[in-house]
């Protein structure tokens, strides 16, 4: 007989389309896994603050993110996800402020390309992910192809707007990264990102999806013995 089944937390709203992403798969995974449903929370946080904070005063982000974390612990979380890329770039400071265990969208990443044996990877993401070196050892896009990148991510995927045309565009940025800078693998590297090219023919490398690997780990902690 299966036992408890622990009760994840997750940081979410950041942005709304991946959070809604994250609980269809959790839940798919679970009943598939476990042939049950989880035992989820979600704390639905203010993007928009957020960033503004990371951009601004990273001291005061991590105790704003800290304070998140903890509203899910009181809420009868047994541990906590934060389902962005961005704000890993202080989760190692909330991770030891957290009053709960928490799993790493990078650590999970990092372990899948390991696994799949890909050893030089570029990564797609938010100005702040990947000029913050979010994955250190990751190639990242040229300058003027960051600012499509990250312009796309916040004027279009964050608010759920997802264009053929931007998807042919971050094709053709992924291809001159495979021919220019020798990756083997692309890191989507933003929660909104396989919402958009999830389903888009790749340009002979393979495409790591942050949030599906990020949900397996989560359900993995889920399925654990408590």
């Amino acid at each position: 007989m299966l036992g408890r089944m622990k009760t994840a937390g997750i940081i979410g709203g950041i942005a709304p389309e991946s959070t809604i992403d994250y609980y269809r798969q959790i839940v798919a995974a679970c009943h598939q896994r476990a042939s049950s449903y989880p035992a989820l929370i979600i704390n639905s946080i203010d993007l928009t603050k957020m960033l503004d904070l990371i951009a601004m005063d990273r001291d005061a982000a991590t105790q704003y993110l800290v304070a998140e974390v903890k509203r899910l612990a009181d809420a009868g979380a047994d541990f906590a996800a934060m389902a962005s890329n961005t704000p890993h770039l202080i989760f190692d400071e909330i991770r030891r402020r957290s009053p709960i265990p928490m799993i790493s969208i990078v650590d999970a990443t990092t372990a899948a390309a390991r696994v799949a044996g890909l050893a030089r990877l570029g990564v797609f993401g938010t100005r702040f992910t990947m000029q913050g070196r979010v994955y250190p050892d990751a190639v990242i896009p040229a300058p003027d192809e960051q600012e499509f990148i990250h312009d796309k991510y916040m004027s279009e995927l964050a608010k759920g707007t997802f264009l053929p045309e931007t998807r042919d565009k971050l094709l053709a940025i992924a291809r001159r990264m495979v021919e220019r800078d020798r990756i083997d693998g692309l890191i989507l590297g933003g929660t909104e990102l396989p919402l958009l090219l999830r389903d888009a023919e790749r340009p002979g490398i393979p495409f790591l999806d942050t949030t599906n690997i990020h949900v397996n780990a989560i359900v993995d902690e889920m399925l654990s013995s408590s």
